[in-house]
């Protein structure tokens, strides 16, 4: 599951057990990423608060499963293959077409976004590519470029709290040595309209 020891559901107590029910899916599952802030879980609240507000909060305006577009790019950039299987898998779930999906998944995979992407999604994938590879290059002209493209300032800050926020998920999970074994792929805390539901269903 991981590198280091974790703490089983079965096994949680006072404020970790909290944590694991609001966070678990079906038969009291938690995903492996969230048990691996087991031994401190104020890390895991903290994860979780910035995950549901990042990618699942009704304040967002750019579509959810473009999010999670963004999400497979760079989790595919750096080589998480937990991440890109999990948000695969919600992307799927979100679009409820497998083969625009995978369509989806291969244009990312090759970086070649105007296979199956718009003009205006090719912008933000981009953008999210250059913050992922190398953040320090990014220059006002990529957001000029975003705004451009159709997304205002609000929505260009969505699209980067997202590449950033799977750029920590990443390397928490390849740091870690996290793996899928046991998890329920394509869960997530859904229910945007409730930024204090964190249940995966």
């Amino acid at each position: 599951m991981t590198w280091i020891n974790t703490i089983a559901y079965d096994d949680a107590s006072g404020r970790l057990k909290q944590l694991y029910d609001r966070v678990k899916g079906p038969d009291d599952n938690v995903d492996n990423i969230m048990m691996a802030h087991s031994l401190r879980p104020h890390t895991m609240d903290g994860h979780m608060a910035l995950y549901k507000y990042a990618l699942h909060h009704s304040a967002n305006t750019v579509p959810k499963w473009f999010l999670e577009a963004i999400g497979v790019l760079v989790s595919h950039l750096n080589r998480c293959s937990y991440c890109v299987e999990h948000h695969f898998s919600g992307m799927t779930r979100l679009l409820g077409d497998a083969g625009r999906a995978n369509a989806l998944r291969a244009a990312i995979e090759a970086e070649r976004y105007a296979d199956a992407f718009d003009a205006r999604e090719q912008a933000a994938l981009a953008y999210a590519g250059k913050l992922t590879r190398a953040a320090a290059s990014v220059t006002e002209a990529d957001i000029a470029a975003m705004r451009a493209a159709g997304f205002d300032d609000g929505q260009i800050l969505e699209i980067n709290q997202v590449a950033a926020y799977f750029a920590y998920a990443n390397r928490t999970v390849l740091g870690l040595g996290v793996n899928t074994d046991g998890d329920i792929l394509g869960l997530s805390p859904n229910n945007s309209d409730d930024p204090n539901d964190w249940s995966h269903r």
